[in-house]
């Protein structure tokens, strides 16, 4: 094993960067938008316990599979069970890290556009209608959007080429205080306005009249998509970790962070939508429909706190964004950088050219491009597909499989006991996990995402 690889140079380094890697545009959006289909705050308790049951499980076997190995996410598998099929499993989640890359840098960049409307004050005045031509004008644009996704591209770059201490670790201990400074800010301003009782009652009320099995369906696959399990990123980032890191630890602060800022948004836009009697809606719409008049709206008599809101938003999301895009691509960067042995550099610009490409066809995909479908879906919207609903959920199950039933247990209780230094009271209960309950749990989510439980 190599013994010159790149370690981030502290534990709150590991923990920023993992946390950068789990939070992103998902907690933002679509965590509320979970919530507010499946009942407020009784959804929130059952998506805590899917975190505690399933996600922190599988994250520590992600943790301990990089740890271990000291290897991209390909060649972790690779190493801890040469020759044998389990490769694909890691090369699986290189490939998710870069169709993921692609089409999320297409709404990244669409961050960027609106953080320069916020700043000209363009959502000044429009009408609810207005929102939704202007975001429709946007999003198909041949030209606009692909301009925005290559600058969203390019600040990725620049950090992934600076390396692991100081690239990606120094930029997340930068980002991730701001994102929470950003939060905290923008959930006072929201609470506080007229009529946002009923927002921060319906988190915090639980109404279980609304609970059936799509509730923990809906709860066990945003616990997974929060998480990015199966995806490599953490993986990989656990391949940085020192021989001290406690992975258990690490795990329970990562989750805790995530879920911090999933409910803390959900502070910001929940009270400010029952403000002006609006209902949040589903995906992009939500950030870029939705939210703008809302803003205006709440903000009816303060024009200025309208406008430094609205800024303070869409910063808030490219930064976010941002923390995402870096973790995805590490994951493809470094499989090249180590698998293929190219200088980080070289393999970073074939990442970010590739990107860039399959990046603009799906932003044409979403305009000029439309007609241009493969399985029925345009580009943009079959690797949202093939990725969250077919991917992610592969990579977990298996992942959890091999920890649970491949891998030898030496090995696991080493990691996770760093060496017997550290207690390990729940070792049994986390093999438990692995073996059986997330397995069943996840083989359910799959087949229900893939339309075949209804």
């Amino acid at each position: 094993m190599k013994n010159d690889r790149a370690n981030f140079g502290s534990k709150l380094g590991a923990i920023l960067a993992s946390a950068g890697s789990a939070v992103g545009l998902g907690n933002i959006w679509r965590f509320p938008y979970e919530t507010g289909n499946h009942g407020g705050a009784a959804f929130i308790l059952i998506y805590l316990g899917c975190i505690i049951a399933l996600g922190l499980p599988i994250m520590v076997a992600e943790f301990l599979i990089g740890r271990r190995s000291k290897a991209n996410t390909a060649g972790a598998f690779q190493r801890l069970a040469p020759l044998t099929h389990w490769r694909w499993v890691g090369r699986m989640g290189v490939l998710a890290g870069l169709l993921i890359l692609s089409y999320y840098s297409v709404v990244a960049g669409w961050t960027l556009e609106y953080i320069g409307e916020a700043v000209s004050n363009s959502f000044a005045g429009e009408s609810p209608t207005d929102f939704i031509s202007s975001f429709q004008d946007f999003s198909s644009n041949p030209w606009k959007p692909v301009l925005w996704l290559i600058v969203f591209l390019l600040i990725t770059h620049f950090i992934i080429v600076k390396g692991v201490e100081k690239g990606i670790e120094k930029s997340s201990k930068i980002m991730m205080p701001m994102l929470f400074i950003l939060l905290l800010v923008l959930a006072g301003c929201s609470i506080s306005l007229p009529g946002a009782e009923k927002g921060i009652e319906f988190l915090l009320k639980p109404d279980f009249s609304k609970v059936d099995a799509s509730v923990f369906l809906g709860a066990m696959g945003q616990a997974f998509f929060s998480l990015s399990l199966g995806m490599g990123c953490l993986c990989t980032y656990a391949s940085y970790f020192g021989p001290k890191t406690n992975l258990t630890k690490t795990a329970l602060s990562v989750g805790a962070i995530d879920t911090f800022v999933a409910i803390l948004a959900g502070f910001i836009i929940f009270p400010a939508a029952f403000s002006v009697g609006i209902k949040p809606d589903a995906g992009p719409s939500l950030i870029f429909i939705t939210l703008p008049n809302v803003f205006q709206q709440a903000f009816t008599g303060a024009p200025l706190l309208a406008y430094i809101f609205s800024i303070m938003f869409y910063i808030l999301l490219a930064v976010a964004a941002l923390t995402s895009t870096i973790s995805l691509h590490e994951v493809v960067t470094a499989y090249l950088h180590e698998e293929f042995n190219l200088t980080r550099g070289k393999a970073a610009k074939l990442v970010t050219g590739c990107c860039i490409f399959f990046g603009i066809l799906c932003s044409l995909s979403l305009g000029i491009g439309k007609g241009y479908t493969l399985f029925g879906l345009g580009l943009f919207d079959l690797f949202d597909f093939v990725t969250a609903k077919i991917m992610l959920p592969l990579g977990g199950l298996f992942i959890s499989i091999f920890t649970g039933w491949y891998l030898d247990k030496k090995i696991v209780w080493k990691e996770i006991s760093n060496n017997g230094s550290l207690k390990t009271p729940f070792y049994k209960f986390f093999i438990f996990i692995l073996k059986f309950i997330a397995p069943i749990a996840i083989s359910i989510i799959f087949i229900n995402e893939l339309g075949l439980l209804n």
